[in-house]
C-alpha cells in the first residue's frame, strides 16, 4: 500500500485548507460561501428596503488594548445551538450583512461555514417572527488570539432596517504569544500608513507594480511595519518572485516576532517546496505562539514530522491538531493520523482514523483513494489479528 504518495496526495489537496490568509493579492481569509462584506472603509447607510424581506445588521470590532486590527475579524452568529460565518470586518473594523427571508430558510440546513444545523424557519414567516427568531440569537467576533465579547441580540431586534448592534470587544488570551494583527502598526507614521492603505487599494486591483511601490515606499519610511512586509512578500509571490516573498517574510518576522501572519505565509512557501525541515521548524514556531487557533498548523506540523520519519512527533501533532479542531474544519488531521499510525504498523488504529475522514469528508477529491486504503487496512488489521496468539 503507497502510504507515503497517499500522504503526499493528502498534503495536495489540502493547500486550500491550509491557506489561512492566502489569496489573489487581498490578504484576507478565504472561506468557501461565506457572504462578504461590500463596505470597505465605513459602514454607509444601506439603500431603502422592502421591509417585508431583509434588514442589515451593523457593528463595529476593536481590541480591548487599542490595538489597531490588522488582520479582519469574523462575524459569526450564534442561534440555538448553531453557528454561522455572516461576514468580515472592513480595515476599520466595521461591519454590516443583510438578514432576509431567503437567509433564514437557509439556517436550517448546513449553509456556508454552519458547524450545527437547527429546525428550518416557516418560510412564509411574517415580518415579527424572522425579528422574534433573530432575538435568540448572539453576535461574536473570531480572531485567533482572542476571546470575543458575545453581544445579545434580544434588546436591539425592534425594527426592521439598519440595526446599531454596537462594538464587540476583543480580548487577548493569556496563553497565547501570537497573533494575527501586528503591535507595529500602532507606531507607524501617517505618510507610511497612506502609502501602505494606497498599496492595499492596488493589491484588491490587482495591478502588482504599483501596490509593490506602495509597500515598498511604506516600509522605507518605517522599517518595522511588519504588516506592509507581509502585503509585500504576497505581491512578489504573484510576481512569481518567491525569493524576494521569503525575504520579506523574513523581515516581516524580523519587525514583530510575535506577528503570526508571516510564519503562516513561509510555512506555505516550504510546503510548496516540500522544504520539510523548514515546514517542522516555522510550523513548529507558530504553535509555540499560539497553540490553540490553528488546527491547519499542527496538521502541516504532523505532515513535516511524517516526512522527516519522526513518527512519534508526527503522531503527537496530529492528535493535538484534532483536540484543537473542535469544529473539524481540518479533517485531513484524521487522513495523516491514520497514514502515520499504518507506518507504525498500527493496523486497526489508522484505519479507525482513515474511516473518520472519510465520515467528516465523504465528497472530499481523494475520497476513492482513501475507500481504497481503508479497504486495504481492513486486510491488514485482520491479517495482524490472525497472527495473535489465542
Amino acid at each position: 500500500m503507497g502510504f507515503r504518495t497517499l500522504a503526499f496526495l493528502l498534503l495536495t489537496l489540502s493547500v486550500g485548507a491550509t491557506a489561512q490568509s492566502r489569496g489573489t493579492g487581498g490578504g484576507k481569509p478565504s472561506v468557501p460561501t461565506t457572504p462578504s462584506t461590500t463596505n470597505p472603509s465605513n459602514v454607509p447607510s444601506p439603500p431603502r428596503l422592502d421591509t417585508n424581506r431583509s434588514f442589515f445588521l451593523s457593528g463595529k470590532v476593536r481590541a480591548d488594548d487599542g490595538t489597531p486590527l490588522t488582520d479582519a475579524p469574523t462575524i459569526q452568529s450564534l442561534c440555538k445551538g448553531r453557528i454561522r460565518t455572516e461576514a468580515y470586518t472592513d480595515s476599520k473594523g466595521n461591519f454590516s450583512f443583510e438578514v432576509s427571508r431567503l437567509k433564514e430558510r437557509e439556517l436550517g440546513g448546513v449553509v456556508g461555514d454552519a458547524i450545527d444545523s437547527s429546525s428550518s424557519l416557516d418560510s412564509r414567516a411574517s415580518q415579527g417572527s424572522i425579528i422574534n427568531e433573530w432575538k435568540d440569537c448572539e453576535l461574536q467576533a473570531l480572531l485567533p488570539g482572542f476571546t470575543s465579547q458575545v453581544v445579545e441580540l434580544a434588546s436591539r431586534m425592534q425594527d426592521f432596517g439598519n440595526i446599531d448592534v454596537g462594538t464587540i470587544v476583543l480580548h487577548r488570551l493569556q496563553q497565547v504569544e501570537g497573533f494575527t494583527i501586528s503591535a507595529t502598526s500602532a507606531g507607524a507614521p501617517s505618510k507610511a500608513k497612506k502609502d501602505y492603505e494606497k498599496g492595499r487599494e492596488f493589491q484588491k486591483q490587482q495591478k502588482w507594480d504599483a501596490a509593490l511601490e506602495k509597500f515598498g515606499k511604506a516600509v522605507e519610511l518605517y522599517p518595522q511595519y511588519a504588516v506592509a512586509w507581509v502585503e509585500m512578500g504576497r505581491v512578489q509571490e504573484q510576481k512569481k518572485d518567491p525569493s524576494s516573498a521569503r525575504q520579506s517574510f523574513h523581515r516581516a518576522v524580523s519587525a514583530d516576532p510575535k506577528f503570526i501572519t508571516p510564519y503562516q505565509e513561509l510555512a506555505q512557501l516550504a510546503f510548496h517546496d516540500q522544504q520539510w525541515q523548514e515546514l517542522l521548524e516555522t510550523t513548529t514556531e507558530i504553535l509555540r505562539l499560539n497553540p490553540v487557533n490553528f488546527p491547519q498548523h499542527w496538521f502541516l506540523n504532523a505532515t513535516a514530522n511524517y516526512y522527516l520519519q519522526h513518527y512519534d512527533a508526527a503522531e503527537q501533532s496530529a492528535i493535538k491538531g484534532i483536540q484543537v479542531d473542535r469544529e473539524h474544519r481540518v479533517p485531513q488531521l484524521e487522513q495523516v493520523l491514520g497514514v502515520v499510525l499504518a507506518k507504525k504498523h498500527d493496523y486497526h488504529g489508522a484505519l479507525d482514523h482513515i474511516r473518520k475522514y472519510l465520515a467528516l469528508a465523504p465528497n472530499a477529491a481523494d475520497a476513492e483513494v482513501a475507500q481504497k486504503q481503508a479497504q486495504e487496512l481492513e486486510r491488514l488489521s485482520a491479517q495482524a489479528q490472525s497472527k495473535q496468539p489465542n
